[in-house]
């Protein structure tokens, strides 16, 4: 099966020649991603890769990453991190009856990562809610990146935080 996926990531200061990271990264068995540059010191890579599974699909294109630019941090992967605007796009209704699905369902619909003006979910968390409520369609290829795609986001944050002790776990998962 197709995986379409994206990885961003944080460049070093050595790696700024754009040219040789796209011969690198090519070279390495990314010659699947579209390549992405912006913001200096940053590339984002849209993956359309075939495998077995979407874990598969994402964890080799992570090491054939890390393989051509072994000084690349990774800031994130997609699809993950959503607004509702997003949501509704993936499953093909408007923003509008997506909010109405979250206000009219607060107390089942996923809790936020962060709610404000602009409040953002987990879409893997959000396309389960709609799966179970059912009458939409959910592409299973895209819940099943979605997933993989908050995985590594929560090891990578793991890693970059670590709870230091059993009673700050309890805390967060009382």
């Amino acid at each position: 099966m197709e995986y379409v996926f994206t990885l961003k990531y944080q460049l070093a200061d050595s790696d700024s020649d754009l040219d040789a990271l796209v011969e690198r990264l090519g070279a390495a068995g990314c010659d699947d991603a579209l390549v992405g540059v912006g913001q200096p010191g940053r590339l984002a890579l849209e993956f359309s890769r075939e495998a077995g599974s979407a874990a598969e699909a994402v964890h080799s294109a992570l090491v054939d990453v890390k393989k051509a630019i072994p000084s690349a941090r990774l800031i994130e992967a997609s699809p993950d991190l959503v607004g509702l605007t997003d949501v509704a796009d993936v499953v093909g209704v408007s923003r509008q009856a997506m909010r109405k699905l979250m206000l009219t369902h607060r107390a089942t619909f996923p809790v936020p990562v962060h709610e404000g003006s602009a409040s953002i979910w987990h879409l893997a968390e959000v396309l389960d809610w709609l799966m179970t409520r059912g009458g939409y369609q959910i592409d299973v290829g895209v819940l099943e990146i979605a997933k993989v795609a908050l995985e590594v986001n929560i090891a990578k944050e793991a890693i970059r935080h670590p709870v230091r002790s059993r009673e700050e776990m309890e805390l967060l998962t009382a």
